[in-house]
């Protein structure tokens, strides 16, 4: 019998043949997007042609996983129960141009301000899905 408070997971996605690279990736710890061969534009959420200029000759490349806070929500009434709240999604702008929805953990509201460092991090959440979730930069320490 499970408990009461055993936690409900959250809706996962489902990857398609076309969005395979990008969970793999995910789930080796690296953040892969599109990258089109003729006009050198991002393309993210995956897709079959690039949405600049309409090339299929699209490569997954690995992406640096820094970013900047572009925009961000707080949203205090889940869509349904499995979600914590609050919680906050967020739009990162990578380093390389192109934007990303995801969350921000790891920093509390009063935190967090627009334009501030990011770096992805990844949960897994089963054997097939790790999620791309953002944090503020960790400083390494300096070397004196």
């Amino acid at each position: 019998m499970s408990g009461l408070n055993e936690r409900i997971q959250i809706p996962l996605p489902r990857p398609t043949e076309l969005s395979a690279p990008h969970w793999q990736g995910c789930r080796e710890g690296v953040l892969r997007v599109q990258r089109c061969q003729d006009c050198d534009e991002y393309v993210f959420v995956p897709q079959p042609i690039c949405t600049s200029c309409q090339s299929e000759a699209l490569d997954w490349v690995k992406a640096s996983g820094r970013a900047t806070l572009y925009s961000y929500t707080v949203v205090h009434r889940p869509q349904q129960p499995s979600f914590d709240v609050p919680y906050i999604p967020i739009i990162a702008l990578m380093e390389e141009g192109w934007h990303m929805l995801s969350n921000l953990k790891e920093s509390t509201i009063d935190e967090i301000q627009i334009g501030m460092s990011l770096e992805v991090f990844f949960e897994v959440m089963s054997a097939e899905i790790s999620l791309p979730y953002f944090r503020p930069t960790r400083l390494l320490p300096s070397s004196s």
